[in-house]
């Protein structure tokens, strides 16, 4: 037979805080008292007596000088002011969910909702959560609640607060709160079942269903265990509820193979250990699961100091607070602003309820057993790290630019400020920085100083390496006739320099335009983007000569596009000779006008009648485009116009 023991059995870190709060007393000396049993544990009870430490049932019990510890389910307001009233010492080892609890139907109660308690009327935590509120409604079940809604003493748009005891089942919980939803259209519901009740809950359910018997341990008055065992018994046919080991019948293990155990939230480690090791010796089982109980209940008990890094898990999102069940006595719990650097950040938005996440202690106050916590800090720490790490793996990372000074730009990288010196922010010497506030950049951490807390940053380290890296995959790829989109970066009387994106080109003046030009800077200027193609490339030189005039460019081939015989065009006189004059059609195309097609009668010489630079109308008579000639005829108008006259 194998046995298998739940990781969740055994104390809770609320049982476990008030526990060690009463060792603390006791060990302090004087009259010790607990207000009721400190926890629903006969045999944590019987050996605290053994110690001196009374159990009282009233405040009024108490006296001048005694101390008495409230026990962890907690006590009503006016119980607490009784026992303050007494002048004893009183030391509160209220569950801090509980307390929350607490604080939550006295908020409501003072904003006029009606508080609503899913949880056991008589069970000493509902009784002290129905203490801190005037008037409030108390329901075991699902049936109780819907009777009261359907009542008709509760209007369904009444202002209500709903709460569960911490040891209430999820089931009955889930069921209560979607009923609520539907029937109350002014409702606050807040989750308050302790998250170590419901990972003990659902444990239990998954291993029962996978054992033949399962074995819960714990006292019987207790809800918690209760609970316990009836979940057991949904999933297994086969439970038995034993207070210790004493209580275990051999014959409950007869023709079972697979045994399960859990155990209560009240529950001592050392009971369970001895529940195990019986277990193995009356059944002579083959395997038995060795768990370390002794190092389980020092986890349980473990202190926390400032400064250490601890891992919890998230348990509830409040107004003002996130708290977090670290596995230990203490309620931990992060303020707002201590959740992210970012204040526009919202909690729910970056954690969820059973989110597992590591934290930072900034404060212990044992007294009142709780911690604070900063994930904040926490991760401000984690970022030094990474900074120091992007230097050593010379990682790009990504900013945004926040402000420009005279020594250069200032980046918020993951909330840490980094400074770009001004020759490394990528801008030309004197070149104005203050385009790139605001912007998201690429840069490259270069120095890390955690003491002066001084990080050093350069843009231009990620330009060059981009270059780099694309210069070596231009070199890879280039073929004649490859077309790249580049940026004019310099002129010269020859041509023009384009960077192709890594590597510089050269464009010959002859390579710019269809057109005679005088110089580079008739075509394109410095900054140009333009579109070129690759004539010829000499890798050992890294030399390569491009083009940027492309057929589609040819002013001849444009005409042809445009004009045909018999078009009437505007055009300009460029040139006058002897035997007639020259007109540009469209830059780069001219046509000639015999002299015989000038005008309409007989001329000495073209300048009698036209002068350069004059604009006239002519009409395309003849195209030769082997030859690539046009013929134009300023006559051929005129004859036109006095035939229609004629006409």
């Amino acid at each position: 037979m194998s046995v298998t023991v739940a990781k969740s059995a055994g104390f809770c870190f609320g049982v476990s805080r008030a526990v060690e709060l009463v060792e603390q007393a006791a060990a302090q000396g004087g009259q010790v008292a607990t207000l009721g049993p400190i926890i629903h544990n006969r045999h944590v009870v019987a050996r605290f007596q053994a110690l001196g430490v009374r159990v009282i049932g009233s405040a009024a019990e108490a006296t001048a000088g005694m101390t008495v510890v409230v026990r962890s389910h907690g006590v009503s307001r006016q119980v607490m002011q009784a026992l303050e009233a007494t002048g004893a010492k009183v030391v509160d080892a209220t569950c801090p969910f509980v307390k929350r609890i607490h604080g939550i139907v006295s908020r409501a109660e003072e904003e006029g909702r009606v508080p609503v308690i899913i949880g056991t009327r008589s069970h000493p935590e509902v009784e002290g959560i129905a203490g801190w509120c005037g008037k409030c409604h108390v329901f075991e079940d699902l049936e109780e609640l819907e009777r009261w809604a359907m009542s008709g003493e509760v209007d369904k748009d009444a202002p209500i607060c709903m709460v569960s005891q911490t040891t209430s089942t999820e089931a009955l919980w889930k069921k209560c709160s979607i009923f609520a939803k539907k029937q109350f259209t002014n409702l606050k519901i807040f989750d308050t079942i302790c998250k170590a009740t419901e990972d003990r809950q659902s444990e239990a359910a998954v291993l029962s269903a996978a054992c033949q018997a399962m074995v819960v341990v714990g006292d019987p008055t207790s809800s918690n265990t209760g609970r316990l065992a009836s979940i057991c018994r949904e999933h297994c046919p086969r439970v038995a509820l034993v207070d210790n080991a004493a209580e275990l019948d051999p014959a409950f293990f007869c023709g079972v193979s697979h045994v399960g155990i859990t155990a209560g939230a009240s529950t001592p480690a050392w009971i369970i250990k001895e529940v195990n090791k019986t277990m193995s010796e009356i059944t002579n089982v083959e395997t038995v699961q060795e768990e370390n109980f002794a190092e389980l209940l020092e986890q349980s008990i473990k202190t926390l100091n400032t400064g250490d890094k601890v891992v919890g898990i998230v348990t509830c999102i409040g107004n003002t607070e996130v708290q977090v069940d670290l596995g230990t006595k203490h309620a931990g719990y992060i303020p707002y602003d201590e959740i992210s650097t970012d204040p526009s950040v919202k909690p729910e938005d970056v954690l969820k309820v059973g989110d597992e996440i590591e934290v930072f202690v900034v404060r212990v106050n044992d007294q009142e057993g709780t911690v604070q916590l900063s994930k904040k800090k926490l991760d401000g720490m984690k970022v030094w790290d990474e900074m120091a790490a992007y230097v050593e793996d010379k990682t790009t990372v990504e900013g945004v630019i926040t402000e420009d000074n005279k020594g250069g730009l200032v980046a918020n990288v993951k909330g840490v400020r980094v400074f770009i010196p001004a020759s490394q922010s990528g801008i030309a010497k004197g070149g104005d920085m203050t385009g790139l506030k605001g912007q998201t950049v690429k840069l490259k951490i270069t120095e890390v100083n955690r003491a002066r807390r001084r990080v050093i940053g350069s843009i231009r380290a990620v330009a060059a390496e981009e270059r780099k890296a694309n210069r070596e995959k231009i070199w890879a790829e280039i073929e004649v006739g490859k077309q790249y989109h580049g940026v004019v970066k310099s002129l010269t009387s020859y041509g023009a320099f384009v960077d192709i994106g890594g590597v510089d080109g050269m464009v010959h003046v002859s390579e710019l335009s269809w057109n005679r030009i005088k110089t580079p800077a008739d075509v394109v200027k410095v900054g140009d983007e333009i579109d070129v193609y690759v004539i010829g490339f000499d890798p050992e030189k890294h030399k390569i000569s491009l083009g940027y005039k492309t057929a589609e460019m040819n002013p001849w081939n444009q005409f042809m596009s445009k004009f045909s015989v018999g078009d009437v065009v505007d055009a300009k006189i460029v040139k006058l000779m002897t035997f007639g004059a020259f007109a540009e059609i469209i830059p780069g195309v001219d046509g000639l006008i015999h002299i015989s097609q000038i005008a309409d009668r007989r001329i000495g010489k073209p300048e009698d009648v036209l002068a350069e630079g004059q604009e006239v109308q002519v009409k395309i008579t003849d195209v030769d485009a082997e030859n690539k000639r046009i013929s134009l005829s300023i006559r051929a108008l005129l004859e036109e116009d006095t035939a229609e006259d004629a006409e």
